[in-house]
């Protein structure tokens, strides 16, 4: 009988043993390591390949970098599982889209993002700007209230103070110091307005897709973090590890040089000016 007792202990603590290892191999093999990151075609697509995918290889995982030509898409992807995260919008659109379409997404960090500048082939600066002169303006509301902030910042115009800078609109200018006309054109099309009008508002990422140069604007867009770009995973992942060394291969110094080496001109999010 303790011959038979001291074997069904032994093989007890045998099972126990083999019973944690499998537990620790599922818990290892449920561990992420090959990604799908989806991005907008052009500088996001080229910022995740550049600053963010090779950091995420070091680090043992495979990703794959997907590239959208709309902003429809991209979610969709995401909330159905074929992509894990994606890089392409800014928290207004974010949670709009989101509730519009049901959808639980949540930002993992915000990146340096192409800003929205004031352009010009009339003008060499913003001193020579004519009374009267024609601008250009993006005719959506989020761009549109965008454009009338650097115009503010630029100090050619006053806003009313009372009203939301995210949702500032024509009719609240107070005061138009040189007495701009406005020309509301859909916002893809601003980069072709610089030829035809005396000045115009062009968003970033359709700068960069006209080859224009950010650094050529008489004066660039000082953006609020909300119109920043944002890395984005579904509500559910947002805790797992992979999402965690996305993170931190953002934060990375790797990252951060790699941007001001191939990404001059994006504005920086507030995270990455405070750490200097």
């Amino acid at each position: 009988m303790k011959k038979f007792s001291i074997i069904l202990i032994l093989l007890l603590s045998i099972g126990l043993l083999a019973a944690c290892g499998s537990n620790e191999t599922s818990s290892n093999a449920a561990e992420k390591k090959e990604l799908t990151i989806g991005a907008t075609s052009g500088p996001y697509s080229d910022m995740v390949r550049k600053a963010i995918q090779p950091i995420l290889e070091k680090k043992g995982y495979k990703v794959k970098v997907v590239e959208f030509s709309d902003y429809i898409q991209p979610n969709l992807a995401l909330a159905n599982g074929d992509l894990d995260a994606n890089l392409f919008q800014h928290k207004i659109y974010m949670e709009k889209f989101a509730e519009e379409h049901h959808l639980d997404l949540s930002e993992v960090i915000i990146v340096p993002t192409a800003p929205m500048g004031i352009y010009s082939h009339k003008f060499n600066s913003l001193d020579e700007i004519e009374e009267g002169s024609e601008i250009a303006i993006p005719n959506d509301p989020t761009n549109l209230a965008r454009a009338l902030l650097i115009l503010q910042d630029a100090g050619l115009i006053t806003l009313d103070s009372s009203v939301n800078p995210l949702t500032v609109s024509e009719k609240d200018v107070k005061e138009n110091v040189k007495n701009l006309q406005f020309k509301p054109i859909e916002a893809g099309q601003l980069p072709r307005a610089v030829e035809s009008v005396d000045l115009a508002a062009v968003p970033g990422n359709y700068a960069l897709a006209a080859k224009m140069n950010l650094l050529d604007a008489l004066e660039l867009e000082n953006m609020p973090d909300d119109y920043r770009n944002r890395v984005v995973v579904n509500t559910k992942d947002l805790d797992k590890p992979f999402v965690k060394d996305i993170k931190e291969a953002v934060e990375s110094e790797e990252f951060e040089q790699v941007i001001d080496k191939d990404f001059q001109g994006f504005g920086k999010p507030q995270w990455m000016l405070n750490r200097k």
